[in-house]
């Protein structure tokens, strides 16, 4: 099972602030994500997806 991350530590992951991963999440350029019991919550495997797909979606 993947460990939940909550914005805290996505915003983290990202080199953003909660403030900015708020705001894509309502862009929805953020990384797949939840609501769970009140507290929006990513799998880390979607995170991890996420960072790997910019990655490989960038000219070289």
């Amino acid at each position: 099972m993947d460990k939940i991350l909550f914005i805290e530590e996505v915003a983290d992951l990202l080199r953003r602030t909660p403030a900015q991963l708020r705001w894509m999440v309502h862009c929805g350029t953020a990384p797949q994500s939840a609501m769970i019991a009140g507290r929006r919550c990513w799998r880390q495997s979607d995170v991890e997806k996420f960072i790997d797909e910019a990655f490989s979606s960038t000219p070289n």
